[in-house]
């Protein structure tokens, strides 16, 4: 059993009054297990995205790998459940489409096994086609009707950023009637031809 270290005298020592002590006179360096708890405190991490974070800050040390491997044990980091919580927020609370979704998993970094099944998962209290004429519904509030050809595009490409499909908008729109004519004059591959682009966005 280790002696605790008594702390030395003050008496007549100067380096004892010479402020805040440097990082050799007693400051401690955090181990990554105590910096992930706290990154984990702020908000949920996927495995791979903690590790990357974790390296970040500790270069080359071996005790980052042990702490990811202790939080799993732990139960603290669970890919499944993280997709399957992440992808249900996404989905219901922002109405997000299951592009956007799919594409927000893989930016955090998710294992791809557990991508498609979140993502169909968090579809089954509100179907992405309801969410679509939700997200069509809000747009329309607030715009001014008619729309021109080139406003109707915009209004399209919108709801393609929100990772809703071309298929999808085509046939949403075609059914408003506030719509009509411009929604006859769109095709999906008009807006397919511009999905790439409007998903950097």
């Amino acid at each position: 059993m280790r002696k605790s270290r008594q702390a030395p005298s003050a008496g007549g020592n100067p380096r004892f009054h010479a402020g805040p002590p440097g990082p050799s006179e007693g400051a401690v360096t955090p181990e990554p297990l105590a910096v992930a708890f706290r990154l984990l405190a702020r908000r949920p991490y996927s495995i791979a995205e903690l590790r990357q974070a974790l390296e970040k800050k500790f270069p080359h040390n071996p005790k980052v790998g042990e702490a990811v491997a202790r939080l799993r044990e732990l139960g603290y980091l669970d890919d499944r459940e993280f997709a399957e919580q992440t992808a249900y927020s996404l989905a219901q609370n922002r109405a997000l489409g299951p592009h956007r979704v799919r594409r927000e998993l893989k930016a955090r970094k998710v294992d791809y096994q557990y991508v498609e099944a979140a993502v169909q998962k968090a579809y089954q209290e509100t179907p992405a086609r309801e969410l679509l004429e939700q997200a069509l519904d809000k747009k329309l509030r607030a715009i001014r009707l008619p729309l021109t050809p080139m406003r109707f595009h915009s209004l399209c490409q919108s709801l393609m950023r929100r990772g809703f499909s071309a298929s999808d908008i085509i046939k949403a729109v075609r059914a408003r009637a506030e719509l009509q004519p411009v929604a006859e004059q769109i095709e999906q591959v008009d807006l397919e031809g511009d999905s790439d682009e409007n998903l950097k966005l």
